[in-house]
């Protein structure tokens, strides 16, 4: 089952999901302009496709997700001038 859910950041708000896999969740929180992602999705689609995204690994909120390391982020995202290393919050502040 999916579950979305608001959450609310200093510059904007985020829309968190949710879809439980049963070992682990498959996490997401997308801002205006790009998202952060688990370790369940890939980044080589996120290139293809063009977003600006990041993933991070090991998470299994969206609070897990926002306190998380990025180690990883997409062509687009490294154009925006964010880059692998950052904190998940500060990277999804620059998405509004």
């Amino acid at each position: 089952m999916m579950k979305g859910e608001t959450i609310k950041l200093e510059k904007g708000q985020l829309i968190g999901y949710c879809i439980d896999l049963g070992k682990a969740p498959l996490l997401i929180l997308q801002a205006k302009k790009g998202y952060i992602m688990c370790g369940y999705l890939n980044m080589n689609t996120a290139n293809k496709l063009g977003d600006i995204a990041g993933k991070v690994t090991g998470v299994k909120t969206y609070d897990d997700m926002l306190k998380a390391t990025v180690i990883e982020v997409s062509e687009n995202a490294k154009k925006e001038g964010l880059t692998e290393g950052m904190n998940a919050q500060d990277f999804l502040q620059n998405l509004f």
